[in-house]
């Protein structure tokens, strides 16, 4: 039994609090939700009935079906409820539903190594040895578009006309409260919401902690800003990329290393220019030496790489610098009061990643270059937007979706933080998408050719 494993006052004491939160919100259906590995939301609903039989044996289900799980041979799986993750659902109170985050398990009891959330806990376990917490604050941003009549998309409207941090002209503020109000109530502690830089453009950021629930909440996240925007007539994307000639979304990643268990950071050093650590910098410059590797991961579309060149914000030459806002990681200005605010950030993933696998291969990159005592090139102060593509010594990201793959099938730490099975079905199904594309005839490219050839 799961549950014999578990049988401490803890557990108990959790079982508990979520039977008191089933009776006084009258919970009817509870939502087994996993990722597969594109970082796609997949449930079970089971009814309020079978929830106590779930805890303590996991539900059962095909994991052929999902995407890079299995095949038809080897589908039977099961899934674990991890009890941290159980909260109401708060847009869906007529039919009283709640969510539950799980962990996938073989049918002889092992962790299913084509879980994205185990790829992260490995990792996170490797860093465990090594004496560090890994901790990160991802920043999501997204758009807001109407919807027409029919609930058609097109012609693609932006919701407003506001720019970044505006007032008057920002029309989804009361959106974004109704969004953070329901990231509330699901544990989620938001810190800030605003405008972001394009029309229909906007930005919510939760609370940075450990890594493993900041992708749990980042999942979260996306599922719950979509709901809030069908409800509100809208639609809410985190493609990277959707409009030409504009800033795209991002997903900047503030992370730190700390000293295990201790709330204590590894990453500063009052001695040093930057105010960074020998092991900081260790980290910065594994993340550097495997950067064109994690881009696959980070920046998962076809579009992503639309996103990823010069003028629009976003980073294109493989560099750090302290608020450099250019360079793939920029040094965020310590204050001398607050050393344990020390961090790095990481520029280049974009929303639509699955952020179990984004987290796990920025760490294994990391404590690549902590293992090996790499040390990073010098640190690149000037603007790189207005650079052009021949600057000495500086290299690039990868400019489309096969370049990038190429990057990761050379990679050999970066496969082995994905696993084999996770590596293996990626890169078939990201090879298929980029396939695909380059075997479509664009709009573009009629625009441009039909007529004149």
């Amino acid at each position: 039994m799961l549950l014999d494993a578990f049988a401490d006052e803890e557990l108990m004491e959790r079982l508990e609090r979520i039977d008191d939160t089933i009776k006084r919100n009258n919970v009817r259906f509870v939502r087994l939700q996993f990722s597969d590995i594109v970082g796609i939301v997949k449930q079970v609903t089971i009814p309020i009935d079978h929830w106590d039989r779930a805890v303590e044996n996991g539900v059962w289900f095909d994991g052929s079906s999902i995407e890079g799980f299995a095949r038809v041979a080897e589908s039977d799986m099961y899934l674990v409820p991890n009890l941290e993750t159980f909260m109401p659902i708060p847009w869906e109170m007529e039919l009283a539903t709640a969510r539950v985050i799980c962990d996938v398990y073989t049918p002889n009891g092992d962790p299913f190594t084509g879980d994205p959330r185990y790829i992260l806990r490995r990792q996170l376990e490797r860093a465990k040895e090594m004496g560090y917490d890994f901790l990160v604050g991802p920043e999501l941003e997204f758009f807001l578009f109407r919807r027409h009549p029919g609930d058609s998309l097109y012609p693609l409207t932006p919701h407003d006309e506001a720019g970044y941090f505006d007032v008057g002209t920002d029309l989804a503020h009361a959106v974004r409260r109704q969004m953070v109000d329901a990231l509330n109530a699901l544990g989620i502690k938001v810190e800030a919401s605003h405008h972001e830089v394009a029309n229909g453009q906007n930005e919510i950021d939760f609370q940075y902690g450990p890594a493993l629930a900041a992708a749990d909440n980042t999942i979260t996240l996306r599922t719950t800003l979509k709901a809030i925007a069908q409800k509100n007539g809208l639609h809410c994307t985190f493609m990277p990329k959707p409009i030409t000639g504009v800033n795209g979304s991002g997903m900047h990643v503030h992370q730190s290393l700390w000293r295990y268990g201790k709330q204590e950071t590894i990453m500063h050093d009052a001695g040093d220019e930057y105010g960074l650590s020998k092991t900081a910098l260790h980290f910065i410059a594994g993340q550097l030496v495997h950067a064109a590797a994690i881009t696959p991961i980070s920046a998962p579309l076809v579009n992503s790489y639309k996103r990823l060149v010069p003028g629009y914000e976003a980073p294109v030459y493989v560099s750090w610098g302290r608020t450099n806002r250019s360079a793939l990681i920029r040094i965020p200005r310590i204050n001398p009061n607050r050393p344990q605010s020390t961090r790095c950030e990481l520029r280049c993933p974009d929303p639509s990643a699955n952020p179990y696998l984004v987290f796990a291969v920025m760490l294994a990159a990391g404590l690549d270059g902590i293992e090996r005592r790499l040390d990073p090139p010098m640190p690149a102060e000037e603007d790189l937007y207005q650079l052009n593509g021949d600057r000495s010594g500086l290299e690039t990201l990868p400019g489309n979706l096969g370049e990038a793959l190429n990057a990761l099938r050379k990679d050999e730490v970066i496969q082995d933080a994905l696993g084999q099975h996770v590596f293996e079905r990626y890169v078939e199904a990201k090879t298929l998408e980029w396939d695909n594309y380059r075997n479509y005839v664009t709009q573009w490219e009629l625009d441009r050719y039909l007529e004149v050839y």
